[in-house]
């Protein structure tokens, strides 16, 4: 028979409301109490899989199973938990909760169970964790494919970080294999990827109660799927990027051939490749989150909360000219126009079609959630009349599209995020491509899912970043 809380949340919708409606903490509705050991057992696989798991990791081996370990005969599927968790914890993301969380999440369900991110990364977790389940299924363990068939995952972090875990089970999907569903405890400054699934915009001050909650409904919730977008970075070889963590050196350059790059292409080519599943922005905008990273990585003591992250934000927004142009002379401060061209594929089309970027836009967003900036909806709440004039269709995350918009500066990004105006509407899109080409400018910043860098522009030859989406889709747990 379903508990209350259990009929509550099955009766839930799927699809979660706007975010500008939604509450910021972890648990913004009313809930029944969640008895601690009637959730650890919901939780917590059983110890011969989970010191299995921990051993393999540590090994960096999948097969490293000692003997006693693998029960005669495999153990019954009655012996797997409703719904295993495992947990991923960012200590360095928004507050630096994640010491005091790791601790509590420990004792609501197992030591092995949650993992440091600085000391297991998710693809060891994915290679050697998954890995041993796979070898107790391997050998007839009931227990072992029901707990591998049910697991569901909960990032303690920040947009990055949630991408990051999503990123690498990802690649289960070029092995035919099962994913596991995410769910995220929103420790970041933004978290826009948590606010468009229903887990709040932060992390609560009534943290410990809100934790037990949050494991509860991540137990229960439905899965609701995400497109996630391929990035190809090709540059000038011989060129150095600082590339953010989700961006990796690729072995070839896979760029489209079904555009004619010119002379601007470079007879060879330096290329970085990555996934997001928010939002890629190219100009100021990254400039400013660029510095305010750098910051943050160099005196880390700053970074005490997402008040005071956003105070120290926005000083960099002022100082970098953002907010206020001090000289329109100053080819830095220009419009992107001037370093950049858009091209794009629209829904069921081979060619590629170039778009005028607008006069005055200074940062370009590619975005995929209808969250961005801490919970707003720049691409705005569409008008169907406006919609069918523009060729556009209504914006979701699950939707093969990505949409393409424009701030002017920092006054006109403010209102947007306020939601009083919609952003400047570029195109809606199943590809893009945008061309960077130097001069003046010696360097274009750029951002991916909140991680910037600074990308070197040449002044013969093009750099290249084009984006398609990913064939298959990430899944998310619903915690709206």
């Amino acid at each position: 028979m379903e508990t209350p809380t259990e009929k509550f949340v099955a009766s839930r919708p799927s699809t979660t409301d706007s975010p500008a409606k939604r509450g910021c903490g972890l648990a913004n509705l009313t809930w029944v109490g969640v008895d601690k050991e009637e959730l650890r057992q919901r939780l917590m696989m059983p110890e011969y899989l989970r010191v299995a798991m921990r051993d393999c990791i540590k090994r960096k081996d999948s097969t490293a199973i000692p003997d006693h370990l693998l029960l005669p005969g495999g153990a019954v599927a009655d012996m797997a938990p409703h719904a295993p968790m495992i947990v991923f914890i960012n200590p360095k993301s928004g507050g630096r909760h994640g010491p005091v969380l790791k601790e509590r999440l420990q004792q609501l369900m197992s030591e092995e169970q949650v993992f440091d991110l600085t000391e297991v990364k998710p693809h060891e977790f994915v290679r050697y964790g998954l890995g041993c389940l796979e070898t107790f299924v391997a050998e007839g363990d009931e227990c072992a494919k029901e707990c591998r068939a049910r697991l569901r995952i909960m990032v303690a972090g920040g947009d990055g970080t949630v991408g990051w875990v999503l990123g690498c089970l990802g690649e289960l999907n070029k092995e035919g294999k099962s994913i596991p569903p995410v769910g995220v405890i929103p420790l970041g400054t933004g978290n826009d990827l948590s606010r468009s699934f229903g887990w709040g915009g932060s992390f609560p001050f009534a943290w410990r109660s809100a934790v037990k909650r949050t494991l509860h409904r991540a137990s229960m919730g439905p899965v609701a799927r995400l497109d996630s977008w391929k990035i190809l970075v090709s540059m000038p070889t011989g060129e150095v990027v600082d590339p953010p963590y989700s961006l990796k050196p690729a072995e070839e350059n896979e760029l489209d051939q079904g555009l004619d790059t010119g002379i601007d292409a470079p007879p060879m080519a330096k290329t970085y490749e990555g996934v997001f599943y928010n939002y890629l922005s190219i100009g100021m905008d990254a400039q400013v989150a660029y510095g305010f990273h750098h910051l943050r990585n160099t005196k880390p003591y700053l970074a005490q909360g997402p008040i005071s992250n956003k105070i120290i934000y926005s000083g960099f927004g002022c100082t970098q000219g953002w907010f206020c142009t001090p000289c329109v002379n100053d080819p830095g401060l220009r419009g992107l126009r001037n370093i950049l061209k858009i091209h794009i594929k629209k829904v069921n089309c081979s060619q590629w079609e170039e778009i005028a970027v607008p006069k005055n836009v200074r940062s370009v967003v590619a975005l995929n959630l209808q969250s961005y900036g801490s919970g707003s909806h720049p691409w705005g709440h569409l008008k169907p009349d406006y919609l069918e004039k523009r060729g556009f269709v209504e914006a979701h995350c699950d939707d093969g599209l990505i949409e393409i918009f424009g701030f002017k500066q920092g006054w006109h990004a403010s209102f947007v995020m306020a939601e009083l105006i919609s952003a400047k509407h570029i195109a809606q899109a199943a590809a893009v491509r945008f061309e960077l080409r130097g001069g003046d400018w010696k360097d274009a910043f750029l951002q991916m899912d909140g991680e910037p860098w600074k990308q070197p522009m040449n002044t013969d030859y093009s750099t290249f970043v084009e984006i398609k989406k990913v064939p298959f889709q990430s899944l998310m747990i619903n915690g709206a």
